[in-house]
């Protein structure tokens, strides 16, 4: 045999021994779901159901989506854009809920440390047991301490109803959410009257993330929006998330709005709807109160998304992120007040986390692993491991998503459900 037919013969035994490269996933955000989002954000719109919208999507690494339409404020005719200052409400509170996790990865606590071992107020506490035939509020004493886990998935007991006899008027009248308090005022406040359940036996979404803004304050010993800026908003170059937005971008910060029964949809007064953005107060509340453009808290998304780092800045390690996006509520845990409302899901730190697929088609849609949260005014966003996937939505319009928007979007992502 000549030496010239040796080499195709070991190109081929070559070819035979390379490892194939396996196909990459079909895309969440191809042409038809891309066709459905926009679809979805136009006719909102044009509906009069919302005066401006704005969404924006990665995946895999890459800017997958992006439309706005509408208006931030219909009244002066200034479009909603991709750099539209909203008040995102209560997605704040993930952001919170990442600074008080940079204290954990330094060793400063442990998640089933009582909270009484860094503030001993909290120490003995009681818990609502009703009134008596005189209206006078009955007690027992706490059958286990509050744990900072409790802070982290809304089981701490803390009351925040106006109907409950008798504590309902020990909690108006201690006032601890106060913007005229501080962090350590609302501590107190908190601690000088009785819980309303026995910590760890339901879930009830309220103040927990406020005292989460209180224990990073204590554990670090800085303020706690100067803490938040310098862990978590700078190191990911989220400039435009603040509490306070000044003048010079006032311009660009979208109005309220409120949908009437009629339907009818009312720009709501600046003076009210933005009191707490024009003016510093006492009280830095870790449950909401920033704001934020799409842009900025798209940043903080594909930071969970890449497991604590985004551009070579580590906020988190993996295993953090992993430990949040964690469903924390054991079976135990019945009471879960709303939360059911959001699918079939648990709460990790901070975040609703899916633990199973969508049970029925009037469901919201989601791919189990996923985690998100929303805020009061319909915002929201999630990130979906799974598909190597992150979405942010934006809108201004009370009462909390009236229209079934979150349902409508995520239906125009992955698909509507099967029936």
């Amino acid at each position: 045999m000549k030496k010239t037919h040796l080499l195709p013969i070991v190109a081929l035994m070559a070819l035979s021994c390379r490892t194939e490269t396996p196909p990459e996933s079909p895309r969440v955000m191809a042409p038809q779901a891309l066709g459905r989002v926009d679809s979805l954000l136009q006719a909102t719109v044009a509906s009069g159901q919302v005066a401006g919208i704005s969404a924006l999507i990665f995946e895999k690494g890459e800017e997958a989506y992006f439309g706005a339409y509408g208006y931030a404020n219909r009244a002066d005719s200034i479009p909603m854009a991709r750099n539209t200052i909203v008040q995102i409400y209560s997605m704040t509170k993930p952001l919170t809920g990442t600074a008080l996790m940079t204290l954990y990865e330094d060793g400063a606590f442990a998640l089933d440390d009582p909270l009484a071992q860094y503030a001993p107020e909290f120490a003995a506490m009681k818990v609502y047991t009703g009134i008596d035939s005189e209206g006078r509020m009955q007690t027992e004493p706490a059958r286990s301490p509050i744990t900072i886990r409790d802070l982290t998935r809304h089981t701490a007991g803390f009351p925040n109803r106006p109907d409950i006899p008798g504590l309902s008027e020990a909690l108006a009248e201690a006032a601890p959410l106060d913007r005229g308090k501080t962090l350590e005022e609302m501590a107190a406040a908190f601690a000088s009257i009785p819980l309303w359940f026995h910590p760890g036996t339901q879930w009830e979404y309220g103040p927990s993330v406020d005292m989460q803004a209180f224990l990073t304050e204590r554990l670090s010993g800085i303020p706690f929006d100067d803490y938040l800026r310098r862990q978590v908003l700078d190191p990911l170059g989220m400039t435009h998330t603040r509490r306070i937005v000044p003048e010079n971008d006032r311009n660009r910060f979208s109005a309220m709005y409120r949908l009437e029964e009629d339907g009818a949809l009312t720009q709501l007064p600046d003076s009210l709807s933005k009191i707490e953005h024009f003016q510093a107060w006492p009280l830095q509340r870790g449950g909401w109160g920033l704001s934020s453009t799409l842009d900025d808290y798209m940043r903080f998304a594909r930071m969970l998304l890449g497991k604590g780092s985004l551009d070579g800045v580590q906020v988190l390690r993996p295993e953090t992120v992993a430990l949040m996006a964690t469903n924390h509520l054991p079976d135990s845990v019945q009471e879960r007040s709303w939360l059911p409302s959001k699918g079939q899901v648990g709460f990790g730190i901070d975040f609703a986390v899916r633990v199973a697929p969508p049970a029925s088609a009037s469901e919201n849609n989601g791919v189990v692993g996923e985690f998100f949260w929303d805020g009061a005014a319909s915002t929201l966003f999630w990130v979906d491991p799974a598909n190597d996937l992150a979405a942010v939505l934006f809108v201004q319009l009370f009462p909390y998503d009236p229209i079934g928007l979150h349902k409508n979007f995520r239906d125009a992502v992955y698909g509507p459900i099967p029936e």
